[in-house]
């Protein structure tokens, strides 16, 4: 899978595509090559639309019914001018006076209720959305999120998402909108005068072209000034920073970098005297449109040959709806934008919900099940071999291993010979390429993640704990635990005198990551967690490595309270976590090259008795507990 970049706030699709009327807006090369790589079927966008399609037409029939509202105003202008008052019909005009006030108090509740609607109905599919991309994420393997830079993942998950809500009530809605006003004002052109109707005809679409040009060229301005803008702010900050001053006075280029600065000055100077010209150009050329076009209206109206029929009434009304049409004609030629920025927004969510579920749960005919309280704790691989996804060579190859149940087993190795990489297998975080590893003879792969869960717990050197309370990151392990549970859970990983220690107790918040506690307590706690699910399996990820001797010590005594009755499998980093293993298995290049206790190792002067004599010479006979290095 290829790197992501990420999407930043603001400068999302729609937000590229410069929605408003004259943006001159075009179709961004990101979103054209998004699509290109990942294109979006039409019929699964609309699937997601579907359970909603009763909200969805009372939205279409409040814009069809607000737009034929708002076309009612001039037809009331006109009978005004040309009845009520040549005629002084006070009735009439008060009428048609409290008719156009009732048709805009309509018109906005009709516009407040359908926000309502497309809103709540955004807001559904974006949920929907979200809850499942967060669940298919979570499905994910730990080698998506290695190779997945988390700023991308949350991007996609939340700003992407939420961009949607433009499509649906933005890009969605405004071209009902305007397609509904634009019909309907033509019709009513035509309604009222055919001649002005095939005037307007004639003179929009020239109008509307320049408009865009000129706002085109705006754009194109602006952009360049932008880059300037950014490249004199990166100037500032590489040569006015503590180290950038320091190397420009080491170097004597004071001098050098000031003529590069006045330069890029000047360059910025002349682009932001362009730039506001094209902005007064565009402002002259909306100006001159919104005067040429009643002008000519007008010029028509007037003269013999083509005024005869046309009221001032009619004249009037038909300039309001002339002024009307033109900013939703713009809309209509920018529709192509929108579509693409929003498909492309459709394309970056369904490249991750495309994503294959590499270690997926059982299908139901295959699952089989295992009682957390009747687990032995049995662990096999039989002819296991594992390549990382994209990898060039086997991490792991034809591993043969028998874990008998209640036993403690220690794998050991130089850095990159497998041992973690066998772990994770054993906790089913990624799945063999080949062969199969099984818990109390059943195959991982058919064993509910939940259930294969509650038997193999999991404690690493990386601890993990929530901003939240002692009492709830505990809990999290499960949820349904009693207080007495954590006690007694905290008092296995030796951790309960500490906690009971603090002003708070359990209700301590621990902070982001952990950060008021030491690393020993932060593993800890980690082991309470672990402990706290009561695992037959407890698998140990270097849990101890990173830490001083004396803390290890202390996680080591918390240890040995809970080995009893338990499979343990230590990735070994130091010779105190393995020397009274009742086995000892030696990884080197991915292959399983020694297995046995410590003495029997020692005594084969193999590949275990080097990586313990690099290390240090211990008696073999005392039996002290050395933090001796058996990873290189």
């Amino acid at each position: 899978m290829s790197d992501f970049s990420p999407l930043h706030p603001g400068s999302g699709p729609l937000e590229r595509a410069g929605r408003g009327p004259g943006s001159g807006a075009r179709r961004d090369p990101k979103d054209t090559a998004q699509l290109a790589a990942h294109p979006v079927d039409g019929r699964r966008v609309l699937a997601l639309f579907a359970p909603h399609r009763s909200a969805i037409g009372v939205v279409l029939v409040l814009i069809v019914t607000s737009s034929a509202l708002g076309l009612a105003t001039p037809f009331l202008v006109k009978e005004i001018v040309d009845v009520a008052i040549p005629e002084q019909d006070v009735r009439l005009l008060v009428l048609l006076v409290g008719a156009m006030i009732g048709v805009a108090a309509v018109s906005a509740v009709l516009g407040v209720l359908q926000t309502w609607i497309s809103t709540t109905t955004g807001q559904r599919i974006m949920h929907r959305l979200r809850t499942d991309l967060f669940t298919h994420l979570q499905r994910q393997p730990l080698s998506f999120f290695t190779r997945t830079r988390s700023g991308e993942v949350q991007s996609r998950l939340t700003h992407d998402v939420s961009g949607l809500q433009g499509v649906v009530t933005s890009t969605a809605t405004s071209l009902a909108g305007n397609v509904a006003t634009v019909i309907g004002t033509l019709l009513a052109m035509l309604a009222l005068s055919p001649t002005l109707a095939l005037l307007s005809l004639v003179v929009i679409p020239p109008a509307v072209l320049v408009t865009r040009s000129v706002a085109r060229l705006r754009r194109d301005a602006t952009e360049k000034r932008q880059r300037a803008l950014a490249g004199l702010h990166a100037q500032v900050e590489e040569s006015l920073s503590v180290s950038g001053a320091r190397l420009s006075k080491t170097l004597g280029a004071g001098g050098q970098l000031a003529d590069r600065f006045g330069r890029s000055s000047a360059g910025l100077l002349d682009l932001e005297v362009a730039a506001q010209i094209a902005g007064r150009w565009r402002q002259a050329t909306m100006g001159i449109v919104f005067a040429v076009v009643p002008a000519a209206l007008y010029l028509v109206a007037g003269l013999p040959v083509t005024g005869a029929g046309i009221s001032i009434g009619t004249l009037v009304a038909f300039t309001a709806l002339q002024a009307g049409i033109f900013r939703p004609v713009m809309g209509l030629l920018g529709v192509g934008v929108q579509v693409t920025a929003s498909m492309a927004l459709f394309s970056r969510i369904f490249e991750y919900l495309d994503l294959p579920v590499e270690v997926a749960e059982p299908e139901p005919g295959r699952a089989r099940h295992l009682d957390p309280s009747e687990a032995r704790g049995e662990l096999r691989l039989e002819g296991v071999t594992y390549r990382h996804p994209g990898g060039e060579r086997d991490a792991l190859r034809e591993v043969d291993l028998t874990i008998p149940a209640g036993s403690t087993v220690a794998l050991v190795g130089h850095t990159g010979s497998g041992k973690s990489t066998l772990a994770s297998l054993l906790t089913r975080l990624d799945d063999p390429t080949r062969g199969r590893v099984t818990l109390d003879g059943i195959d991982l792969r058919d064993l509910p993640s939940a259930e294969r869960a509650a038997v193999v717990g999991v404690v690493s050197q990386e601890t993990y704990l929530l901003h939240a309370t002692i009492a709830e990151n505990l809990r999290f392990a499960s949820p349904g635990a009693t207080d007495a549970d954590l006690e007694r859970a905290a008092r296995d990983a030796q951790i309960h005198d500490l906690i009971a220690s603090l002003p708070d107790g359990y209700d301590t918040v621990v902070g982001a990551r952990g950060h008021r506690f030491s690393g020993g307590e932060q593993q800890r706690l980690a082991l309470a967690r672990t402990l706290l699910r009561d695992p037959r399996v407890l698998v140990l990820d270097e849990a101890t490595s990173a830490l001083d001797t004396r803390t290890e010590a202390a996680i080591q005594d918390a240890l040995d309270r809970v080995r009893q009755g338990r499979t343990v499998v230590t990735i070994a980093h130091r010779l105190s976590t393995v020397r009274h293993a009742d086995l000892i298995a030696v990884l080197d290049g991915g292959r399983l090259v020694e297995r046995g206790s410590h003495e029997e190792l020692l005594a084969l002067g193999g590949r275990y008795a080097a990586l313990v004599a690099a290390g240090a010479q211990p008696d073999a006979g005392a039996r002290t507990e050395q933090p001796v290095a058996l990873a290189a």
